[in-house]
């Protein structure tokens, strides 16, 4: 893969996620201001809770995802962003387009996710 196609899929990625996690946090705002407003009335008192930890959970991944990000700009100033972490095998164009984080092959993603 060029390393200009490689970067712009990178750079593109990130904006994705960061607007994703400016609006993930622009919501849970206007839901702490909501269960505000509505007081302590007849709401359920585990629905808060349950939302915050969903909440969490995606902010997590999200973050996960910026990490990923960060693995994948570095091994793309090292040279190395169009091979996998594990094999040095040749992860395809097909892949990084899909995923420009990648870095394993498909079949080498494949096998990880089988043995967890």
């Amino acid at each position: 893969m060029d390393l200009e196609r490689a970067r712009e899929l990178i750079v593109a990625e990130r904006e994705r996620i960061t607007e994703l996690l400016r609006s993930a946090a622009v919501a849970r705002m206007d839901d702490d201001a909501a269960e505000q407003e509505a007081g302590d009335g007849d709401t359920d008192g585990a629905q808060p809770l349950e939302h915050e930890e969903v909440d969490l959970a995606v902010q997590s991944a999200l973050q996960g995802r910026l990490d990923a990000l960060s693995r994948a700009e570095k091994r793309l100033a090292d040279g190395t962003s169009t091979m996998s972490i594990e094999s040095g095998v040749l992860i395809s164009d097909e892949r990084l387009e899909i995923d420009p984080a990648a870095d394993l092959t498909v079949a080498e993603a494949e096998r990880r996710d089988h043995d967890h």
